[in-house]
């Protein structure tokens, strides 16, 4: 096996190379560019995407992206549309088809059977000269001036450079179709990703006890409400059932601290509380309440409602949920 002496140096040069040439795309987003994502947006249909190879993994992704960010997309391997997979095309589908010199003989088969289809055809290509991009109404330029390795042949910079452009493409479509945080949700619901686009405050606070003392309620009162309920904290609330302000066990160290032992006897909640404590609506998403604690350093926060405390949520649930 080769020792090599340079592995560091070589790492950075790929990087290097890789970004230098996905940031020279952006000087190649042009009317051009623009025209294909008004076509994917007009045509009432889905994108196809087609490739072999390197360019088949790399459209894989990007179908995948589109789908999730709410463009309709499928994904044909060139190989297999002349085996019956054509069939899945239909009259308003966009067909995007990848390859780095447009070429090859996969290609040379697969577009004249795009062309008797009648669907528009757009080529992403690093070669606008090629055979594809001559024969597609649009160009993706995914320009690759070479690859990474030192024989310029392992498809590396080109396909960082197509994923990138298609990554640019899918967020366009995105932005033009006015994809919201909800939709992304909708398409996303498994997994702590899921819960933390959907999961609300409302959907955690009902299954904890709602510890709540009155402002004239003594120390022991509060302690037995904080024990019993076992959240580390208890709601203060006023005479017309408003919220008043929030004890914590916290605070009542801080008071044993200040008054000791005897002194604390003679206080009542409205002496200890803390008045307007940080609250969240029922409404809020979960991750936001976690944001909130952790910003605060706090581990639970009061739900509140017109003014009336409807519950707790803790630290603890959004572990459990796996927000944390």
């Amino acid at each position: 096996m080769k020792l090599i002496k340079n592995i560091q140096s070589i790492a950075k040069e790929v990087l290097r190379q890789e970004a230098e040439a996905v940031r020279d795309l952006i000087e190649l987003i042009d009317d051009e560019f623009e025209k294909c994502v008004y076509a994917i947006l007009h045509s009432g249909g889905r994108v196809v995407i087609s490739g072999v190879g390197k360019s088949a993994i790399v459209g894989q992704k990007i179908v995948a992206t589109l789908n999730s960010t709410g463009t309709p997309a499928l994904f044909m391997h060139a190989a297999d549309a002349i085996h019956g997979d054509l069939g899945m095309i239909q009259d308003n589908d966009v067909v995007i088809v990848i390859s780095k010199s447009g070429d090859t003989p996969e290609i040379k088969v697969l577009v004249p059977l795009l062309k008797r289809t009648g669907v528009k055809m757009i080529a992403m290509v690093s070669n606008k000269d090629s055979y594809l991009a001559k024969n597609c109404i649009l160009t993706l330029h995914a320009h690759a001036p070479a690859e990474a390795d030192p024989l310029n042949l392992a498809p590396t910079t080109s396909t960082s450079v197509t994923m990138a452009l298609g990554d640019a493409l899918a967020i366009c479509l995105l932005e033009a179709r006015g994809f919201t945080h909800d939709d992304f949700a909708r398409y996303h619901p498994g997994g702590s990703l899921g819960k933390r686009l959907y999961l609300k405050v409302c959907d955690i606070y009902p299954h904890n006890a709602l510890p709540t003392v009155s402002e004239q309620a003594t120390l022991q009162e509060v302690i037995l409400e904080m024990t019993s309920k076992r959240l580390g904290a208890t709601a203060v609330v006023s005479e017309n059932g408003q919220m008043a302000g929030i004890i914590t066990d916290g605070d009542l160290r801080r008071m044993l601290k200040t008054y000791g032992a005897a002194g604390l006897l003679d206080l009542h909640a409205k002496d200890i509380m803390t008045k307007s404590p940080i609250t969240v609506s029922p409404d809020e998403y979960a991750v936001n309440a976690l944001e909130v604690m952790q910003s605060k350093s706090i581990t639970q926060v009061v739900v509140v409602e017109e003014g009336k405390a409807l519950g707790f949520v803790h630290l603890h649930d959004l572990l459990r949920e796996g927000l944390v």
